[in-house]
């Protein structure tokens, strides 16, 4: 699959110069990494290790799970259905508890996290995309992508700054039943991004797209994704979503993968 790094670019240059500009990047920065004089290095965005999950008698999800995603990398996992795919992105946001094994968003393993340190993390160090787009009926475009930068006592001005960049600047004080199903992600890409999460969970982000629009959205997320330095993982059953993503992952049997390419996936399930 070919990308169009014309229109991306087109899409992002519409973005107003300095998309975090004086105090409100010092404001924004300030919040998410601490300055200490020196240049340390950075943890892994993600790391599970030896997560099982397992739902009655007989029946394990996840057995003894490894897995490391490093800072801005874009990660697409496949599988079956009924494997456990979304089951690990509730894992990782804190939604639902493994039964045992550690995860480790940004070096902090969430096992040790109260009930208000969880909610913080995910709050400010996450963002998520779902399938089904999830904005708010009743806010304007504007307003929904502002939502994590009020959660989290920040400007709104990158709000607007991210509407531009997915396209969507001159149409931000609409509200969403407006807007097509793609228009929808969009938004929803802008939301995810805005405050600069160092994690993304995206659940299946094409699954309610034509596959034009779906690559389209795809070539946004990456670019997008890539110029804020997030991290992503994206649950995917598509071939051609996965083919953007920097690995591709295989669930299967409790464990992952990794995927020496979908041809060879597709083999090995008799396809």
């Amino acid at each position: 699959m070919t990308r169009n790094p014309a229109r991306v670019q087109r899409l992002t240059m519409q973005t107003p110069p300095g998309r975090f500009t004086s105090d409100e990047t010092t404001r924004h920065n300030r919040h998410h990494r601490k300055d200490t004089g020196t240049c340390l290095p950075m943890s892994p965005a993600l790391e599970c290790r030896r997560l099982l999950k397992t739902f009655g008698p007989g029946r394990t999800i996840l057995a003894g799970l490894d897995f490391t995603l490093g800072s801005s990398e874009f990660v697409a996992i496949m599988g079956d259905s009924g494997v456990g795919k979304s089951t690990l992105l509730n894992l990782i946001a804190g939604l639902d508890a493994a039964d045992s094994g550690e995860i480790l968003i940004d070096g902090a393993p969430i096992s040790t996290f109260s009930d208000e340190a969880a909610s913080r993390t995910r709050r400010e160090k996450l963002g998520f995309v779902f399938q089904a787009f999830h904005v708010l009926p009743h806010l304007t475009l504007a307003q929904n992508v502002a939502v994590p930068l009020l959660l989290n006592g920040l400007p709104i001005a990158p709000a607007h700054a991210m509407l531009a960049a997915v396209g969507l600047f001159n149409r931000q004080d609409e509200l969403p039943r407006q807007l097509s199903g793609g228009e929808l992600q969009r938004v929803a890409i802008a939301r995810a991004l805005v405050h600069r999460p160092r994690l993304i969970l995206a659940d299946e982000p094409t699954g309610n797209l034509d596959p034009e629009t779906a690559h389209e959205i795809l070539d946004l997320f990456r670019a997008e994704m890539k110029g804020t330095g997030s991290a992503a993982i994206m649950v995917t059953h598509s071939e051609a979503a996965a083919a953007f993503a920097d690995r591709v992952l295989i669930l299967a049997d409790g464990t992952l993968h990794e995927a020496a390419s979908l041809a060879a996936f597709n083999e090995a399930r008799g396809r």
